[in-house]
């Protein structure tokens, strides 16, 4: 067979998720001759297995749930029941819409995708398993990251999952336990909550969604519990054992005491771990820690040419970080003299639980241990009209400021449509705003949004609803 001859690009990108494919789309807006090695689905974890599934998963149990208070509402259904193959197979066709739309953009842009698993092959070389060896002085790395397995705790398709087994079972188990309670975690809870599960979630650090302001832990732990979840901190999964179709899990809780807690299905969502294995790394001068990539706020590593963004870089692992690290690495490779380097407490944080929860810059306590002295707003969603009109009176709004400038420190919400809201104090933190524009700023009524104004001005004591 005659031996191809190598192609040449401006940059290639490892990795067709929302950090590489969105990286790949800007790079050819830029002039840039741009190809993207892609192994399995387009769209990456988000669109495929992650954020977007989830969320089709996630409307359908906020349905069952509103199915079953309809006379809140003035409404009747007899037996309100679901097909639950029919649930999992509509979260499929949600994420094979939004691969294929991928794949349209790309194409669109002039972006050559080649399918194969990726891996660097020398300076400036890319090698594609069903493609021959591509050339370019600049490689992006975007590789992703996987579930993290527990020693002992290990997956096995059947009793333990994964969130993917979790996102399409065959059938809907009657009794789940959760080990951990991040945002993975606390989402598939409160799925099968919702759809009917007995659900246990064990959490090894002292509070649920741990990285939220501990006010907002507290009001979510306590609307869990009160929904019929069974939430253990400061417990320690010690093994499981698996029964056939079922599991015992033997947890030791908070006072040293062992529990053996007897269930369909056990879901393993304590985090992840980057996709540094077998994309050539060895002999470079990347360096990894803790299975990420280290970077600089530019997406550079410490081989030349070689650049990583997204979830193989470590936390916080989110799309939207990807997406935007994408954007500033190839600017920067253009050459834009206006590019800044990504500032994390500026990046939003959404888990779509009921109550959703939304968080963005520093919490209460971190300000605090950052010297700051602060000012605290809250405003609880009773206060607000269209919450109660809604059927959402459960929620709070928390914003955070420095006393002394006047500077959004953090705002941090819980209750219905937060993920939406969060937004706006995401505005705020990136144009500098303080406490005086808050204010000053006319907020629409009757909208939930107007409880984040309500929330600025009771940091400052003139709070008027509540």
């Amino acid at each position: 067979m005659e031996e191809r001859v190598a192609d040449t690009y401006d940059l290639i990108v490892i990795g067709g998720g929302p950090g590489g494919y969105v990286a790949a789309i800007r790079a050819t807006q830029l002039g840039l001759k741009t190809a993207l090695v892609e192994r399995e689905h387009l769209g990456g974890i988000c669109l495929n297995w992650g954020c977007i599934p989830t969320k089709a998963l996630l409307r359908s149990s906020e349905i069952n749930h509103l199915l079953h208070t309809l006379d809140a509402y003035g409404f009747a259904a007899d037996n309100p029941r679901y097909d639950f193959a029919k649930v999992v197979k509509r979260s499929r066709q949600v994420a094979s819409q939004l691969s294929g739309g991928v794949k349209h953009l790309l194409k669109k842009n002039k972006v050559t995708v080649i399918d194969g698993h990726g891996k660097l092959a020398g300076p400036q070389t890319v090698a594609a398993e069903k493609d021959a060896e591509l050339k370019s002085p600049h490689i992006l790395l975007a590789t992703g990251a996987r579930a993290r397995v527990l020693p002992g705790i290990e997956p096995d398709g059947e009793t333990v999952w994964t969130y993917k087994e979790a996102m399409v079972p065959k059938t809907m188990p009657k009794s789940v336990l959760v080990i951990g309670s991040g945002a993975i975690g606390i989402e598939f809870a409160s799925f099968y909550a919702n759809m009917g599960a007995k659900v246990t979630v064990v959490e090894v650090l002292d509070r649920v969604l741990p990285v939220e302001d501990e006010e907002i832990s507290a009001f979510a732990h306590k609307a869990f519990t009160k929904q019929g979840m069974t939430i253990l901190t400061g417990a320690k999964v010690q093994g499981v054992k698996k029964n056939g179709a079922t599991a015992t899990v033997i947890v030791e809780d908070g006072k040293g005491k062992v529990h053996e807690i007897a269930v369909e299905k056990v879901i393993s969502a304590v985090g992840i771990v980057g996709n540094v294995e077998g994309i050539g790394l060895e002999g470079t001068k990347v360096t990894v820690e803790k299975t990420h990539v280290v970077t600089d706020g530019f997406g550079r590593t410490g081989e030349t040419g070689v650049y990583a963004i997204g979830d193989l870089t470590g936390p916080p692992w989110l799309a939207h970080k990807a997406s935007h690290e994408g954007v500033v690495c190839v600017e920067a490779i253009a050459g834009k003299n206006d590019v800044h380097p990504i500032d994390a407490t500026n990046i939003p944080g959404c888990t779509y639980c009921r109550p959703q929860v939304a968080s963005v810059g520093l919490t209460e306590a971190a300000a605090k241990a950052k010297g700051h002295e602060v000012r605290v707003g809250r405003f609880p969603f009773i206060g607000n009209g269209k919450a109660i009109a809604l059927g959402e009176p459960e929620g709070l709004v928390k914003t955070v400021f420095d006393a002394k400038t006047g500077e959004l420190l953090g705002a941090h919400m819980v209750g219905a449509e937060v993920t939406e809201l969060i937004q706006g104090y995401a505005i705020a933190r990136t144009a500098e705003l303080t406490e005086a524009e808050l204010m000053h700023t006319v907020f629409p009524h009757p909208t939930l949004s107007e409880m984040m104004h309500e929330s600025v001005l009771d940091a400052y004591g003139r709070v008027i609803h509540i």
